[in-house]
């Protein structure tokens, strides 16, 4: 997944109200849009090296937008409206080992009255629903960590895609680590033991797990290596 225009480089000042950050770009402060609702834990230290993208939409009131915070010397994407993205590009590259014979592939698809999942793949006959987490936590070096703050949203995901799996799908958690320093990732059970208690319960009942990290460079960033998972 490629950036449209090359990224600026900034330094942390603060972030607020969770949508905002304040970056300061050479000697001069800007007001960024933070395109990440998660507590972002671990990452907003003052004075961290961040790169934002800059639109030239002269309807938008933030022309930033935060892209990637740099986390004692590891990038880390937080941008998670990116996240599809790039794994619809592993997808259509196939790089993703459980998928290289799709047949067909739909986005956000509606499952029952008020539930959508990311991807509907449909491969050899057999359809699977993937549900897609961002990951951006690491507290330990070289571990992964989902989540970083409680998440309703995500239990929600789990039991819906448990009742799809009652429907005859196959079905998926994918947690896009956007990191480049982790070889390991597990469930924060600190942070939220509900969550990670069903996400147990629900790989007992044949839902599937896959772990990545990310691989960054000037022009974006790209699906990258298969990483262990522990539950």
């Amino acid at each position: 997944m490629n950036f449209e225009k090359r990224l600026i480089s900034g330094e942390l000042i603060k972030r607020y109200k969770r949508f905002f950050v304040d970056v300061k770009i050479s000697n001069k402060i800007v007001t960024a849009h933070c395109p990440n609702t998660g507590s972002m834990m671990g990452l907003l230290k003052r004075g961290n090296r961040v790169w934002l993208s800059k639109s030239n939409n002269p309807k938008r009131k933030l022309k930033y937008t935060l892209q990637i915070i740099e986390d004692q010397k590891s990038k880390v994407g937080i941008n998670t409206h990116l996240t599809n993205k790039i794994v619809l590009e592993a997808f259509n590259k196939k790089m993703i080992k459980d998928f290289t014979l799709i047949d067909e592939l739909k986005q956000e698809i509606k499952f029952g009255k008020n539930t959508r999942f990311d991807f509907l793949v449909t491969q050899r006959k057999m359809k699977s629903f993937i549900e897609v987490k961002n990951v951006t936590l690491s507290r330990e070096k070289g571990l992964a960590e989902f989540p970083d703050a409680i998440t309703s949203r995500g239990l929600k995901h789990v039991r819906e895609l448990l009742n799809a799996k009652k429907k005859g799908y196959e079905i998926y958690l994918l947690f896009v680590i956007q990191r480049d320093d982790c070889n390991k990732f597990e469930i924060a059970k600190d942070i939220d033991p509900e969550y990670c208690e069903l996400l147990t319960k629900a790989v007992k009942k044949k839902l599937k797990i896959l772990c990545y990290d990310c691989k960054f460079s000037t022009k974006g960033i790209k699906l990258n290596r298969k990483i262990k998972f522990k539950i």
